[in-house]
């Protein structure tokens, strides 16, 4: 279906001024989370808007131990927020009408599989606070996550435009792989030769 493109605009509007449904889940999630003292990163999208480059999103990916997640799910299913289906690690916020992505410490960005750089356990050592409070995941492992996420997962070519954006963003020097994993470091310096490319149009 197309939307007017007023609509469109409204909508985008709401979301970069921070006022959008996507990001009034994530700060109820953030806080339901903090309340149980379980704890959580906020990644995908919102985070990279953390860092700097601006683009939208239609849900929130939020990073969680298995632990975090089973206890999140006994106390609040059925109060707020749904799997997606029966045995589903993905939630939905029933008050937003938001579909939540949950990201297990553990497993592997990308195409699922081993691989040296995995997704790390929330904590103060792999999180920064935004200005509205939310965590989000700090900006190497952001950067190692997509970057490792794009190298495995064809149809995520995303992921390695965000690696992109972040890198122009923040004005990061081609040294700046030696703060990431091994695994993603050359991927990072082709992607910062990319990023200094003025665009002609």
């Amino acid at each position: 279906m197309v939307r007017p493109l007023s609509e469109v605009l409204e909508r985008a509007g709401r979301y970069f001024m921070g006022e959008s449904p996507i990001h009034r889940a994530a700060r109820r999630l953030a806080r339901t989370l903090d309340e149980m003292g379980i704890p959580f990163a906020i990644a995908g999208a919102l985070a990279v808007n953390a860092h700097g480059h601006m683009r939208t999103s239609e849900d929130v990916d939020v990073l969680l131990t298995r632990a975090g997640l089973a206890a999140f799910k006994e106390r609040w299913l059925g109060r707020g927020w749904l799997e997606r289906f029966a045995g589903s690690k993905g939630l939905r916020d029933t008050v937003e009408g938001v579909r939540i992505d949950v990201l297990l410490s553990g497993e592997y960005p990308g195409d699922g599989k081993p691989k040296p750089v995995a997704f790390p356990e929330p904590g103060p050592e792999v999180t920064v606070a935004e200005p509205s409070g939310l965590r989000v995941l700090s900006l190497p492992v952001l950067l190692e996550l997509k970057i490792a996420s794009g190298m495995t997962a064809p149809h995520r070519p995303r992921d390695l435009d965000d690696a992109i954006q972040l890198i122009a963003k923040n004005a990061l020097p081609l040294e700046y792989a030696e703060r990431l994993n091994p695994y993603v470091r050359d991927k990072y310096a082709e992607l910062w030769r990319a990023a200094q490319l003025e665009e002609d149009f």
